[in-house]
């Protein structure tokens, strides 16, 4: 049965560290290989198992100018804003530095160089990241506008910005890829939208040129009872539009939702449902939709 590895110096256990700060602690290279380290960037070791995001980047910021900061989808994710899944599943972290300054390589690294403000940045989580309302500008560039809003809602709802803070940032952001994009989320922002679902559902709405209903609006009966808050609704057409994501396939969801459009349905509301399948491809339901409206 092997040995189990030396301790390692007080400083360096349960920390990232560089190898070589590990020499000068006087860490031998063998035991910079032994199985309790991983080495997830070069000159870098960590314990071993799944590090989290934020773990990752405090083991990356070891090898990085005091000035670089995260940024992009690596600082969206330190953030906790709703990305796209093909995102979320790339491990590159994304690091700026201002122009002029040498962008960080290796693997694993997408480096950039950008024009930016002091404020710009800020520490969170122990290193420095984009701030959320640069972060929002930054994704212009690579996302869609329903993917855009989605995030510019998150960062109002969860407080983390104001429209007055994105609107700043937006203004100073020397972007140009992305810039007509960042000018129309802006525009449809809205606080209230507690899903990213909900977020680009509103965004399909506006590109067919449907006016865009209220969202979350809470339905109460004739004697001001609580009956349900619904995503989207017209009320004054009682018509309401909910996103079903796969939470709803739960059984005793499914039971609880059919109850609540029977209460909707018993006070006059037209229900229209919408999944995945309808943001793909919107044409059935804006048809739904249309009909509704129109009767």
């Amino acid at each position: 049965m092997p040995a189990a590895p030396r301790p390692l110096p007080p400083g360096l256990r349960g920390v990232p560290f560089t190898v070589a700060d590990a020499r000068r602690h006087g860490v031998s290279p063998d035991r910079l290989r032994a199985s309790d380290l991983a080495a997830p960037f070069y000159g870098v070791r960590t314990g071993v198992g799944e590090p989290s995001l934020i773990e990752r980047c405090r083991a990356r910021a070891t090898r990085l100018p005091h000035f670089a900061a995260f940024s992009h989808a690596t600082a969206a994710g330190l953030h906790g804003l709703p990305l796209p899944p093909e995102m979320t599943r790339r491990s590159d972290l994304h690091v700026s530095v201002p122009r002029g300054a040498r962008a960080p390589r290796g693997a694993g690294t997408i480096g950039h160089q950008v024009s930016c403000r002091r404020d710009d940045a800020d520490r969170r989580h122990g290193v420095l990241c984009t701030t959320p309302a640069r972060t929002f500008c930054d994704l212009a560039a690579v996302l869609s506008l329903r993917e855009l809003v989605a995030v510019g809602d998150a960062l109002l709802h969860r407080r983390l910005a104001t429209i007055a803070d994105l609107a700043a940032a937006a203004a100073a952001w020397p972007g140009r890829r992305g810039r007509p994009r960042l000018d129309a989320a802006l525009e449809l922002l809205d606080g209230r939208a507690e899903s990213p679902k909900e977020s680009e559902l509103r965004v399909v709405l506006h590109e067919a040129g449907v006016l865009i209903p209220e969202v979350n609006h809470v339905v109460r009966d004739d004697a001001g009872r609580f009956v349900a808050r619904v995503d989207l609704a017209y009320p004054e057409r009682k018509i309401a539009i909910e996103y079903e994501g796969d939470y709803h396939r739960d059984k005793d969801q499914w039971r609880r939702d059919i109850a609540r459009r029977r209460r909707l349905e018993a006070l006059g509301w037209t229900v229209l449902q919408v999944t995945q399948r309808d943001l793909q491809d919107p044409t059935g339901f804006l048809s739904d939709l249309s009909a509704a409206l129109s009767r």
